[in-house]
């Protein structure tokens, strides 16, 4: 008799382990489901650069009204990525604290952006501290993401947090990979369902995906940057080394060339399936001093094969020296339009 009860409560707690087991991998299977699901929510997108990662009291020349906002969903983009030098408008000090007059023009952009029917990536971006320095702000950095994600907790699945853009400098993918543990802990106090938007370090290259370690979190969503060649795509940028901005007039899309760029998507994609992550290029154009022709074909086949390889994108960006909008005549210019958005409706009622 109590040989089989014994063995009937072996069987009891071994039926109760395998269910408590299964339920856990239901659980992390419909967490996937759902940063699966945000990633394609997001689909088509576009920067919102050189606008609100301009230092304090600086103009980059970018204004974005809220009629921007409904022109980007009209024209077929999905989502919008929007940069905010989070770091220009937090205290010095603990706690940390951010300013009003920027948290309520967020809230703003969110509210409009919402309203026409995009996604947002809130990007926490230009934190130049961090990259220099990760030991010393890295309590400054979790004030901030604290203050974002309980301001913002109750916003709905359409807003996904992205933690930092591009780590590089001093930010090593050691130190980075245990600083974004600290932002996904931090947001998950607030947000326990958020998406949140992590990249590795170099720039968020692909070449360092190997380098990245993510927690055991599957609300997430894994961006990376595509420049390459990075000769071509910020040949005569002012803000690049001498070398790059001297060059002048090179051309792109050899079939090597083009071929380049597809195997190196092809990079991303087979980690994200090896990690069961999804991948959003968060960032990816050509500089207009690049020759035009160039730039559509770049362009198009990094949309494109992006979108085969069932990645997310957004187009860097919307209205200064890369954009696809011309903000003097108001209009989009439409080459490069038409490479992101073949079937926009401009294009479509022709």
């Amino acid at each position: 008799m109590f040989v089989t009860r014994l063995g009937g409560r072996k069987i009891v707690g071994r039926l109760g382990l395998i269910l408590f087991v299964g339920l856990l991998a239901v659980g992390q299977a419909v967490a996937q489901d759902a940063a699966a699901e945000a990633n394609r929510r997001l689909g088509r997108g576009l920067n919102l650069g050189n606008f609100l990662e301009a230092p304090r009291g600086a103009n980059w020349g970018v204004q974005v009204e809220d009629r921007h906002l409904a022109m980007i969903r009209d024209v077929g983009f999905q989502s919008i990525r929007l940069p905010v030098r989070w770091s220009d408008y937090a205290g010095e000090e603990p706690p940390y604290r951010l300013e009003r007059e920027m948290l309520e023009r967020v809230d703003h952009l969110l509210q409009v952006a919402h309203a026409a029917g995009l996604n947002v990536v809130l990007n926490n971006h230009h934190y130049q501290g961090l990259d220099a320095d990760p030991d010393a702000h890295r309590q400054r950095f979790k004030a901030i993401w604290q203050q974002l994600a309980q301001r913002y907790r109750d916003h709905g699945e359409w807003l996904l947090f992205e933690l930092h853009n591009e780590p590089h400098d001093q930010l090593t993918a050691e130190k980075w990979n245990a600083i974004l543990r600290d932002g996904i802990a931090v947001v998950r106090q607030s947000n326990p369902t958020r998406i949140i938007v992590v990249g590795p370090d170099r720039w968020n290259n692909i070449r360092a995906l190997p380098d990245l370690r993510l927690p055991d979190d599957p609300r997430l969503i894994v961006t990376v940057h595509m420049y390459e060649p990075f000769e071509f795509t910020h040949q005569g940028a002012s803000w690049v080394g001498d070398r790059v901005r001297s060059i002048r007039d090179r051309t792109w899309g050899s079939p090597s060339e083009v071929e380049q760029v597809r195997q190196l998507l092809g990079q991303a994609a087979e980690w994200g399936r090896q990690h069961q992550r999804p991948i959003y290029v968060g960032e990816f154009g050509a500089y207009s001093a690049a020759p035009l022709e160039s730039r559509i074909k770049w362009t198009r086949t990094v949309a494109r094969t992006a979108e085969s390889l069932g990645m997310s994108w957004a187009y860097w960006e919307f209205a200064a020296g890369f954009g696809v909008y011309d903000p003097q005549a108001e209009r989009w210019r439409r080459p490069l339009l038409d490479a992101l958005l073949p079937d926009n409706p401009l294009r479509a009622a022709e």
